[in-house]
């Protein structure tokens, strides 16, 4: 028998060009598949009918690139370099992570996503210390019923080992063994990737056998790319390049001191681009390159990082880059005393950005990132009638602009209704227990490795 569900009467902005924004509008569900999308549609009698009057209905979110097994140390790096990072948290926490410690991490961390308005995550996994580590990330992300792309990454047991010319290649057997046991099949709510580490950050041989290996088993590829004082010096894309590896499978990550020659090279060759801007702001990896992107017709993506240093929500990371590239943009114009030019990034690009163009980076456009007939329905209602958002003049600025996490009233994957009313329907209370049950745990490590080294 057909699951219909009837979103009615919301001011529908669908990111499909063809149907475009509907100022009153529905949105039918079929079997988790969104199956017309139109001013009025007549379906009350067999479908259950969620009333979005007063409610602005979007695609859903797409983190593009998130370290989701850091929520149990939130905040714990909050003036953090990216140099600082890597000793703060990987040399540090990293190490002593358990498996129980991925779980908890992953499942608030994904449950976060979700009540934030995130339905589509990629999971960037650097931190398999033991086989048992991997399987604990996806059955968290399983169990939250987000859709997501699990990117697995290497081992985070000691930073020298795996960051400064590394010898140690992500192992293949394992890699291999969870994309059987858990990724049999491309079509689920979960999907697989490869979090490489890349050039720079490992010699040759362990970067060619980890491309090798993502496309043996027909995975793409995500990487940290030009990013601060050390990294954005590597010209890693050029070396990619000069190795015969670049691909339309890649998803470069940052991209903040790319020469001319890298965006051209990252654009001929198909790649993709995930930008986090409000960590490489704050963190010092380099300007949050989205008009650059885009000058080099790429379509960029955004993305959280991190937790331990910023919020983990796409309205941040929306109104950082937004804030970020037009203060930068006014300022070089006021430098040069010309106006300012015609491509200014507006509001209506960054939502576009927030959501289809994410779904473009995950490889996962066909699924989701527009309320378009025939995609999955991962939809997300905003709640306008909140103070901080009306009166409602603009709706697509009222999304980027005005509103919040608080302001998410209905989030939807698949079909499947994760949040109602302003409330995730999932056990938080387990979530946020776990949680902080690994955030004592790892503290407690850190501190008996300080007096053992004393």
């Amino acid at each position: 028998m057909t699951s219909r569900m009837l979103l009615r009467s919301g001011h529908v902005i669908s990111m499909d060009p063809g149907i475009g924004d509907l100022p009153e509008g529905d949105v039918l569900i079929e079997d988790g598949k969104i199956t017309a999308v139109e001013p009025r549609i007549d379906a009350e009698v067999d479908a259950e009918v969620l009333d979005m009057t007063g409610r602005i209905v979007v695609p859903g979110f797409v983190d593009t690139h998130r370290h989701t097994w850091e929520a149990p140390i939130r905040g714990c790096a909050p003036d953090a370099t990216l140099d600082d990072y890597f000793v703060e948290v990987l040399d540090t926490f990293a190490p002593v992570y358990g498996p129980e410690d991925v779980y908890a991490g992953n499942l608030a961390g994904s449950l976060e996503c979700l009540n934030a308005g995130i339905t589509t995550l990629v999971d960037w996994s650097h931190i398999n210390n033991t086989p048992e580590h991997p399987d604990a990330a996806v059955r968290a992300l399983s169990e939250t019923g987000i859709r997501a792309q699990y990117a697995y990454g290497s081992a985070n047991t000691s930073l020298a080992d795996y960051w400064f010319d590394s010898k140690i290649a992500i192992p293949a057997d394992d890699v291999r063994r969870v994309r059987e046991r858990h990724f049999a099949s491309d079509d689920g709510l979960l999907t697989m990737a490869l979090a490489t580490r890349g050039p720079g950050f490992c010699i040759n041989d362990v970067v060619e056998a980890e491309w090798r290996l993502a496309r043996e088993l027909d995975i793409p590829i995500t990487v940290h790319v030009g990013m601060g004082r050390l990294a954005g010096r590597f010209g890693m894309v050029k070396q990619l390049h000069d190795l015969g590896l670049l691909g339309s499978d890649t998803t470069y990550v940052h991209c903040c001191y790319f020469s001319e020659e890298e965006w051209r090279m990252v654009a001929d060759s198909g790649g993709t681009v995930s930008i986090a801007p409000q960590v490489e702001q704050q963190m010092g990896h380099g300007w949050p390159p989205v008009m650059k992107a885009i000058e080099y017709g790429l379509r960029p993506s955004l993305s959280i990082d991190v937790v331990t240093t910023v919020p983990g929500d796409m309205f941040t990371q929306i109104r950082a880059a937004f804030g970020g590239e037009r203060a930068r943009v006014n300022a070089e114009c006021w430098q040069a005393d010309t106006s300012v030019p015609a491509t200014m990034l507006t509001a209506r690009q960054m939502l576009e950005i927030a959501t289809v163009n994410g779904a473009h980076v995950a490889g996962l456009e066909h699924r989701t990132g527009s309320l378009t007939p025939g995609k999955r329905a991962d939809i997300v209602a905003i709640d306008a009638t909140a103070l901080n958002i009306a009166p409602l003049i603009d709706p697509v600025a009222a999304v980027t602009l005005c509103a919040d996490v608080s302001n998410v009233d209905t989030v939807i994957v698949d079909g499947t209704v994760r949040k109602r009313d302003g409330k995730l329907l999932a056990d938080t209370a387990r979530a946020r227990r776990l949680v902080e049950e690994s955030r004592d745990r790892l503290m407690a490590a850190v501190e008996a490795g300080k007096k053992q080294q004393a």
